[in-house]
């Protein structure tokens, strides 16, 4: 994404923000990026808290104000508590082996005999494998993103900043593109709050995104009673 560090002299109310909310998160501070893309989202990667880092767009420093800033960096930052990157890294690896055994399947022989005496299976096998497993991946990626709503609406203290941030940045990516690689729009999109690549609704079985709309309802529904609903 050509993210650029940035530090407390070259963007200090920036700074301060992530500074400020890391340590209501008990965090150590992550390196700062500035993404050099006008869509307005934000992404955070990094094994642990203590090699961590926060990118957001310069896009999003336009369009979004200060408190909706600072819930999507609370988002950003419960990833970081939640370890979400080091968990998405392990559930990729699996989904990755899983989609190789299954072309594996198409070689090995079925009910003890000639490996072409049952193909059919095989070719069970290697259709469903995948697809289970993407799904598998997607659901588990969709929790993790709930997850962090409630963890960074608790850091942040206001919900409702966060679901109107998340509003915003929806609506915005399916207007401004993000000037990158069909393989990083593969590899990447889950990272961020908003999948910036959603032209258009995917299928909720392999969406790596919950609904915005579902998000939002739970984070008001938080700001009213101080209660997250999980389903």
């Amino acid at each position: 994404y050509k993210a650029q560090p940035v530090d407390r002299n070259s963007h200090p109310q920036l700074y301060r923000m992530i500074e400020e909310l890391a340590q209501k998160a008990d965090l150590p501070m992550p390196a700062v990026y500035i993404i050099p893309q006008e869509q307005p989202n934000a992404f955070a990667t990094g094994r642990n808290p203590e090699n961590a880092a926060v990118a957001v767009t310069q896009g999003i420093l336009k369009v979004l104000d200060e408190r909706q800033l600072r819930g999507v960096i609370a988002h950003e930052l419960a990833h970081i508590q939640n370890r979400d990157i080091l968990t998405q890294t392990i559930v990729t690896t699996v989904v990755s082996a899983l989609s190789m055994m299954a072309q594996f399947a198409m070689f090995i022989p079925f009910g003890g005999g000639d490996r072409d005496s049952n193909p059919l299976v095989a070719l069970v096998v290697l259709i469903t494998a995948p697809i289970a497993a993407t799904m598998l991946q997607a659901a588990i990626s969709r929790t993790r993103e709930y997850e962090a709503d409630r963890v960074g609406a608790e850091i942040s203290g206001e919900p409702e900043q966060l679901a109107g941030a998340l509003q915003r940045i929806e609506k915005a990516a399916q207007q401004i593109p993000m000037n990158v690689s069909e393989t990083a729009m593969r590899s990447t999109s889950h990272m961020f709050p908003v999948n910036p690549f959603s032209g258009g609704r995917f299928m909720s079985l392999f969406s790596s995104h919950p609904e915005t709309e579902e998000r939002v309802d739970k984070l008001m529904h938080m700001s009213r009673t101080g209660e997250y609903l999980f389903d």
